[in-house]
């Protein structure tokens, strides 16, 4: 066959295997760690309230099943793969995880990497958003939250401001400047489109509308209900925002409607004390869960800020953390860790009552 003609078939046949590549399947991995879907805490004879269902490391989240793949597809799949290095997208640094409840993707801020991971269900792919804006690359993206519309919002730290991304990764929107000293922690209120950021080093909680004018600030540098000194992370649950107050070791629920501030968890040395808290979320019914960076655990509180349990400690096993940073609950209570030192995001299911039927 000319050599004109075969470049030509071998076109049409790849383009072929192309459009019908079979679509891969977001797994979190847990049939691939022994014994993991039994990995219940409290430990037994204790009701178990949590269940290990997983973790999130990059590309080798997405898999295939080869049996339904055809022969073609193989094909392609080989001849694409030819020339490539082995070095798949992974996590290396993650920060924080925000979950679109309309499309089912997962995002995740990587500060090592400068970048947004979008673990994507539907396309069924891993995608890599490394720009701010054209050829203007993240810094240091650290706070992340779903826009209502498709996109994120992103708060770098260095950039020092906010991003706003569209569904396709493209920067369309920045607000901040020169306001923001180091944005960290970001939420958004679906009900009001209202933007909280923990602004770190000015030691307040910015507010802003969605269409990015600055409202006002909550709080100011000290140690009372209601002051901040360095607040990393912040969530919303209702008409309350829950503020790591890290420098002051202690979380304060803010009542968005007007109240005094609520005071979570005190400094100290025994288990369930706050020595450097970071990232802050609760569940459907109310429990708070606070990443406890210095000693490697996430602890939950209950609805009235009383202490209940530890889960990790410091490792790279299922149940242990390195560094962790941010946490962010779904609407079905599966509670994601941003593990950061250990690469990787780390998945609990709440149980409520005990139903390990309920993963």
């Amino acid at each position: 066959m000319k050599p004109l003609l075969l470049t030509l078939v071998l076109t049409l046949l790849l383009s072929a295997c192309a459009s019908e590549r079979t679509p891969a399947r977001l797994s979190f991995g847990i049939d691939a760690i022994e014994g993991s879907a039994r990995r219940l805490w409290p430990a037994a004879p204790e009701i178990p309230r949590y269940q290990y269902a997983g973790e999130l490391t990059g590309e080798q989240n997405f898999v295939r099943d080869e049996a339904e793949e055809s022969g073609l597809q193989k094909v392609w799949r080989w001849i694409t793969g030819l020339g490539q290095e082995a070095r798949p997208n992974v996590l290396q640094r993650p920060q924080a995880v925000a979950i679109s409840a309309a499309d089912g993707r997962i995002y995740v801020t990587d500060v090592s990497r400068a970048a947004v991971f979008v673990f994507d269900p539907l396309a069924g792919e891993l995608k890599v958003w490394e720009y701010a804006a054209g050829l203007t690359r993240f810094a240091s993206p650290v706070g992340i939250a779903t826009d209502g519309r498709g996109g994120v919002w992103v708060a770098d730290a260095d950039l020092a401001e906010l991003v706003r991304l569209d569904a396709e990764g493209n920067g369309v929107q920045h607000i901040g400047k020169p306001l923001l000293k180091r944005p960290t922690g970001l939420a958004r209120d679906p009900l009001t489109g209202h933007l909280y950021v923990a602004d770190t080093y000015a030691h307040t909680v910015h507010v802003f509308d969605e269409d990015g004018r600055w409202l006002h600030a909550i709080g100011q540098r000290g140690e009372a209900p209601g002051q901040f000194n360095y607040p990393t992370h912040v969530a919303l649950r209702g008409r309350e925002l829950q503020v790591t107050d890290t420098m002051n070791s202690r979380i304060q629920i803010i009542p968005l409607d007007g109240g005094k501030p609520r005071v979570v968890g005190e400094r100290g040395l025994y288990l369930g004390n706050l020595v450097r808290p970071k990232g802050v979320a609760s569940d459907s019914e109310g429990n708070l869960y606070v990443i406890e960076s210095y000693y490697d655990r996430l602890l939950v509180f209950n609805a009235d800020g009383q202490f209940l349990l530890p889960i990790g400690g410091t490792g790279t096993a299922i149940d242990k953390f390195y560094l962790p940073a941010g946490v962010t609950v779904d609407d079905t209570d599966r509670i994601f860790i941003a593990d950061t030192f250990n690469g990787r995001v780390v998945i609990f299911r709440y149980l409520g009552g005990g139903d390990i039927d309920a993963l």
